[in-house]
């Protein structure tokens, strides 16, 4: 939903934006990262690991806020999230 409104100074803040990670083969799908994400950056994937489980798969990268909730809540150390310089992208939600 986008709004009508906006902060005054909205032009002075940045989103901050993650790059995202997934080792496929550390995965046992959980389901956390999917479940918790805040922006909705992940789905399982159809497709299995060596392991037999779903990993997630990355629908918009470009939507990640650089929480690291995903890297936190992960059990197998399967994800992590490096920070960019690039604003996240906006999707007319609110934060």
């Amino acid at each position: 939903m986008k709004y009508w409104r906006q902060p005054l100074d909205k032009h002075r803040f940045q989103v901050p934006h993650g790059i995202i990670h997934v080792i496929e083969e550390r995965c046992k799908g959980c389901g956390f990262c999917v479940e918790f994400c805040p922006k909705e950056v992940f789905v399982m994937s159809k497709r299995t690991n060596s392991k037999g489980y779903h990993p997630p798969e990355i629908t918009d990268s470009s939507l990640c806020a650089d929480c690291g909730l995903c890297a936190l809540l992960c059990p197998d150390f399967a994800i992590y999230v490096e920070s960019s310089d690039m604003p996240a992208k906006d999707n007319g939600q609110a934060e």
